[in-house]
């Protein structure tokens, strides 16, 4: 009976849990309670919450949105195996097209000072007296540089200001005259999905295919749902949806929204169309109110970081304006660099070091586990447990616990010890194969595809145990490139996607800011640094509602961003005192080299001498003055010893023309070649840094003959 009733109060716990997961209220009794007491559904929730989602203002959604639909279609081609493909297009819709597709007509005016764009007289008259005096200042602005193109100058710097204000001006007046809206449109060439999952999947908040412990480019878990929740919102008019599934005859059509109250898909039209060309993939589309001016640079950005990350992908991204100047249109085209795709991520286990992070944790997996025995639960619920390991766990657990126990029989009390002997015991890291990092070619290729820097030195480090969850770092420095400013360029990324904001509070600008690079040789003000830092785990702990960034305060995931970093700084520390070792190798060589002519001249013509003369040189320097103390050189005042037969051979051989002036300037060549090879050789021993190139070694002697 006490075990009936143990079970019966975990079954009322967990039913509990999942209707508070899934913001249900439980029923209440007719004429009891507060009036006033109210539920929400998940949608209305983050209607009301939408920052956190990123959702914040026209212009971050337009961006988000773009996110989460070009997110999910990398995930759905590198699911199924398939170089991803996608084309991207943002559309504006004019005011008339908009109303059209909510069913206005136009409409005339009867009163014009009831709207917001109407202007009094006493306005008008303002306005003119301030565009006057501005066109004033840019004609003055514009007579002084000209003024300073004459004499030479390069122009002063009230002329760009001027220029810059009036567009930045101009930008929040129209802005502030109404809303702009913009058709987005993303298709790829992923797996699709099934007919009958579509209306949940992007019509149901917190439904979805990514939730457990597997690596996922996703932040909420929302995907587009949040979209269609700010499209709903701003603009009334429901996502349209076109999918095909591999080797499926016919394509999926569905036209739909959310209904906010409810947390249920509103269906407008659902068909089943022809698939001719055996196409496979989604095409979602979408109009929502956004801004494009003032995000046009970080969605630009956003695409050439995520080209350095997935070089294996091909974007195509278009952007058309809807005036009739073309000038504003965007087309670009970041092409595939690499038929190598990292291998997608697995869903995995709980490491034991999360029972510290999650309270809970222990006693759901208690109620939910197929095991038989307690062994056998900690074994196959958890990672980094090995079948012995875990029959010592059993056994320190004291009292009350067998190997044999079966999970369902461990009381609340018992689920709290063991909650609290993983929290303390000591385990191995995770290994990792679960995670999908970009990996150091893909890095490398992409940066260098991106970038094009002079310099480039990678790193990946081991997987480690962060909030119970494997994470792994890997980074890559490159000094020079093209688009890339003087100092620290930082980029970041999380599960392979870009993070743009809130750059500063970041773990990996922290790291930057605080590591020496002088002593690296390597210049922070001056040089280009890029720092490219990409961060994967089943949990990358954001900070903040936004989630856009990773804090500084989780040491584990400092310490392990300042070790990835350091040993791409200390590859190029290497690189560069390589290379400052050749210049100054180069430079000694081409002093030299200036003086080979000069010197071989004079040698000759002293060869010559010598042998017209009647005695060789030797024999007359014994019988010449002596040497003086100040003119002894070297040597000390004293003559080196001469070989009278290597003498006389070498004053034979000028004699009959064998030794001229060219054969002395080749000798002194090869010498400078020979001293620049042996000085090269012997710097790289000193530096450990080994051969590098394959040398032959021969024996000589008599003994190898």
């Amino acid at each position: 009976q006490g075990r009936d009733r143990r079970r019966t109060s975990r079954r009322e716990l967990g039913a509990r849990a999942r209707q508070a997961l899934l913001g249900a209220m439980p029923p209440k009794k007719p004429g009891a309670g507060d009036k006033n007491l109210k539920s929400k559904s998940p949608a209305e929730f983050f209607l009301d919450n939408k920052g956190i989602a990123g959702f914040e203002n026209a212009g971050k959604s337009l961006y988000t949105t773009l996110r989460e639909f070009i997110e999910n279609s990398l995930d759905s081609a590198e699911s199924i195996g398939v170089l991803p493909d996608v084309d991207i297009a943002v559309e504006e819709v004019t005011l008339g097209e908009y109303e059209d597709k909510i069913g206005l007509k136009a409409h005339v005016r009867k009163d014009n000072a009831l709207y917001a764009d109407f202007e009094t007289e006493k306005e008008r008259a303002k306005r003119l007296a301030a565009e006057a005096k501005k066109s004033a200042q840019e004609a003055k602005a514009a007579e002084a540089l000209a003024k300073a193109k004459d004499k030479g100058g390069k122009g002063s710097k009230g002329g760009g200001k001027s220029v810059s204000t009036k567009d930045d001006k101009g930008d929040k007046r129209d802005a502030g005259r109404g809303k702009t809206f913009f058709r987005i449109t993303v298709k790829d060439n992923g797996k699709g999905m099934a007919h009958d999952d579509i209306p949940n999947m992007l019509g149901r908040v917190l439904s979805g295919t990514k939730y457990g412990v597997r690596q996922t480019r996703g932040k909420f878990g929302l995907g587009s749902k949040m979209a269609l929740i700010w499209s709903k919102q701003t603009t009334g008019l429901p996502i349209e949806i076109t999918s095909a599934q591999p080797k499926q005859k016919f394509c999926s059509r569905y036209v739909l929204d959310i209904d906010i109250e409810k947390n249920e898909p509103n269906v407008h039209k659902a068909e089943k169309i022809g698939n001719p060309g055996d196409w496979h993939g989604a095409e979602l589309s979408v109009i929502i109110e956004g801004n494009w001016t003032a995000y046009r640079n970080k969605v630009l950005s956003y695409l050439r970081q995520l080209a350095i990350v997935t070089p294996y992908a091909q974007f195509h991204f278009k952007y058309v304006s809807a005036a009739s100047d073309a000038r504003g249109n965007v087309d670009a085209m970041f092409r595939r660099r690499t038929l190598v795709m990292p291998s997608p991520p697995l869903t995995t286990k709980h490491h034991p070091s999360a029972a510290n992070e999650d309270q809970l944790l222990v006693k759901t997996l208690l109620s939910q586990t197929k095991e038989k025995t307690l062994v056998n639960f900690l074994h196959k619920e958890f990672t980094s447990i090995g079948k012995e390991h875990a029959a010592r766990l059993v056994a320190e657990l004291g009292k009350g616990f067998e190997q044999t126990t079966a999970p369902r029989d461990v009381t609340e009390t018992q689920a709290t010890r063991v909650q609290q002997l993983l929290s303390y015991a000591r385990f191995a890291d995770p290994s990792g194969e679960c995670l999908s990092p970009a990996g150091e070619y893909n890095l490398r290729l992409g940066i260098m595809k991106e970038l094009g820097p002079d310099w480039i030195a990678s790193f990946v480090g081991p997987a480690l145990a962060c909030g119970g969850h494997p994470l792994i770092v890997e980074a890559c420095v490159s000094l020079g490139g093209k688009d890339v400013k003087a100092g620290h360029n930082v980029f970041r990324f999380a599960n392979r996607i870009p993070l743009l904001f809130e750059g500063g509070s970041d773990v990996v600008t922290r790291c930057v800011q605080r590591l020496n690079w002088g002593s690296y040789k390597i210049d922070k003000n001056n040089d280009k640094i890029g720092v490219f830092v990409s961060i994967v785990s089943t949990k990358i702990p954001f900070k903040g509602t936004s989630k856009e960034y990773i804090g500084d305060d989780n040491v584990e995931i400092a310490e392990a961003v300042d070790r990835a970093i350091r040993a791409c700084a200390a590859q190029l520390k290497g690189k560069i005192t390589r290379a400052q070792a050749a210049k100054e190798r180069r430079a000694r060589k081409k002093v030299l080299s200036r003086y080979i002519p000069d010197c071989a001249r004079a040698i000759a013509a002293m060869l010559e001498v010598s042998a017209a003369a009647a005695e060789p040189p030797s024999k007359r320097a014994r019988h010449g003055a002596a040497v003086t103390t100040a003119a002894a050189g070297s040597n000390g005042g004293k003559l080196w010893t001469v070989d009278p037969r290597w003498e006389n051979d070498v004053l034979g051989r000028v004699r009959d023309g064998s030794v001229t002036l060219a054969t002395v300037q080749r000798r002194l060549e090869e010498h400078v070649e020979r001293i620049d090879s042996e000085q090269a050789l012997e710097y790289s021993m000193q530096n450990k840094e080994g051969l590098s190139e394959a040398m032959h070694l021969m024996p000589t002697g008599s003994a190898h003959a």
